[in-house]
């Protein structure tokens, strides 16, 4: 069995003396996993940190088996994140998401907006937008996706500025309006895909897709949020102080 493909890295653990088994969401096979023999080596160690875009070819006897790969580096991110906390707990917390989903199932989608945000990840305030944007995309792709587009209650595709915490589905301003207080508040930002994204618009959006991922996937599998995403919003929240950072997201 053999394949040849792109992917970036999400991390590596120790294999005998010399090797590692690396960890990787590819674009046409998912997250993967593989023996690096000579991983440990001074000239790839710098290749196989997370968020390095790499290409790989995986080899293997029988495609059930943890094969090796072979591994090219192709664009080395990790120099510039290293020294950025919001980019290491973001690297973190994209890979713990990553792995609620079934190894080696192909999500060409998330690999893409995993390689922007990659590219992105050491300026806080597009980092924080895309990885809440990535949360919404997870949480689709595991099923339990939220419909942002228009207002359960009146059809209306303008003024949602809200979720409801039952259905996952938007509201209104007006038509939540007595509501409001068991409404959860959903930034402009993560439905239009334009609007303010500041230190509160980023706290809301996360607060939000927090909530869903503990009502369908944390407690269900009896999990915990993962530390390195408490860790992102920490390390966020210190590069945003408040009332400074705002940025105006336009329509893509």
């Amino acid at each position: 069995m053999e394949w040849l493909d792109e992917g970036i890295v999400l991390g590596t653990r120790r294999h005998g003396e010399t090797s590692v088994i690396l960890e990787t969401m590819t674009a046409g096979h998912g997250r993967h996993l593989g023996m690096v023999r000579g991983g440990r080596s001074k000239r790839m160690q710098p290749v196989l940190q997370p968020g390095n875009r790499v290409g790989l070819t995986w080899r293997a006897r029988l495609d059930e088996h943890l094969g090796t790969f072979q591994v090219e580096p192709l664009e080395l991110n990790a120099a510039r994140l290293i020294n950025s906390a919001v980019a290491v707990y973001g690297i973190q917390t994209l890979g713990a998401h990553l792995r609620l989903l079934p190894e080696r199932d192909p999500h060409p989608g998330l690999f893409e907006a995993l390689g922007v945000i990659a590219a992105h990840l050491d300026d806080p305030a597009a980092a924080g937008m895309l990885v809440a944007r990535f949360e919404l995309a997870v949480l689709e792709e595991l099923g339990f996706g939220l419909d942002l587009s228009r207002c359960a209650l009146t059809g209306s595709r303008e003024n949602l500025a809200y979720v409801s915490p039952k259905t996952g589905r938007a509201v209104t301003r007006e038509a939540g309006a007595p509501w409001a207080d068991k409404l959860l508040p959903l930034p402009t930002f993560l439905n239009a895909g334009e609007g303010l994204c500041d230190r509160k618009a980023l706290l809301q959006a996360f607060a939000l897709t927090g909530f869903f991922f503990t009502r369908h996937v944390y407690e269900p599998r009896g999990l915990t949020e993962p530390e390195a995403r408490a860790g992102f919003l920490a390390a966020l929240m210190r590069c945003l102080p408040s009332g400074e950072g705002a940025t105006r997201v336009s329509a893509s």
